[in-house]
């Protein structure tokens, strides 16, 4: 009882501290329980507990989508061609649109927000379709949170072209980031992965020739976008035509969540 009235305490007191630069009134109130670090927060707020952290990297990634619009004459950016964040999706749905291919996957409400979550069993992959049906030249980003339990991982991945088509896959347990086409694995390259922590993924077909160019980066929320692809592959096939889409495997039991879903034009 002593370490629950510890908690609360101490979460009220980071939470004021923190909300003396002011908070924007739509992210409403911040997470009133919270852990005992002490780490740097985001956007300036100063320090706090690491569920400050990430209750306030939530809202700044969801208000940077927001934000996303029409590009400006000359520049290299492009409106996003799909965007779906849940949170006008009923909870125990899922958005219209989305192509369920098995899976119990159902919108949850969250701290926080709204997010599409695969839950912990059973032990298989299953993903979901959306978004406009391409050859090439998409780019497709998704936030995706996973926790591992002892030597369990689960595998998370997003998609393009398809069921049979190319997917980005972050494989913990094997501490790799990993490229397939169908189910071949064409490319790996080492990756450290945080458990219980929002990993940006972002994916892209372009067209090269005869055939595409596949490229794919993957980092922890909080920390910058890498500069340079983590990982490449050249096909020398024509790509199949085919949608985007997010895929889970919870091997180690626990469920996955799926938030910030973004297609645009490949660069």
């Amino acid at each position: 009882m002593k370490r629950i009235f510890l908690t609360l305490f101490v979460g009220a007191a980071l939470a004021v501290a923190a909300e003396n630069k002011g908070f924007p009134a739509h992210w409403g109130q911040p997470p009133q329980v919270q852990t005992f670090d002490y780490v740097d927060l985001p956007g300036g707020y100063g320090k706090g507990s690491s569920t400050m952290r990430n209750w306030i990297n939530t809202h700044l990634q969801k208000d940077k989508l927001a934000q996303a619009g029409p590009a400006k004459p000359g520049a290299a950016a492009a409106k996003p061609l799909y965007t779906q964040t849940f949170e006008e999706t009923e909870a125990g749905k899922v958005p219209e649109g989305m192509l369920v291919l098995e899976g119990g996957f159902e919108v949850k409400a969250v701290e926080g927000g709204k997010v599409l979550e695969l839950p912990g069993a059973p032990l298989e992959t299953f993903g979901v379709l959306f978004g406009p049906t391409e050859k090439d030249g998409l780019c497709v980003q998704a936030r995706i949170y996973g926790t591992g339990q002892k030597r369990r991982a689960p595998t998370l991945a997003v998609g393009l072209n398809g069921v049979g088509g190319y997917k980005l896959q972050a494989s913990p347990a094997k501490k790799l980031i990993e490229l397939y086409k169908g189910e071949d694995m064409k490319a790996s390259v080492p990756f450290e992965w945080q458990s219980g922590v929002w990993a940006l993924m972002k994916f892209q077909v372009r067209k090269t020739g005869d055939g595409v160019a596949l490229e794919g980066k993957i980092w922890p929320q909080g920390s910058a976008e890498p500069g340079a692809w983590q990982i490449t592959f050249a096909d020398k096939d024509p790509a199949p035509p085919g949608r985007p889409s997010i895929w889970g495997n919870p091997f180690s039991g626990t469920p996955i969540q799926f938030d910030d879903l973004v297609v645009t034009p490949a660069k």
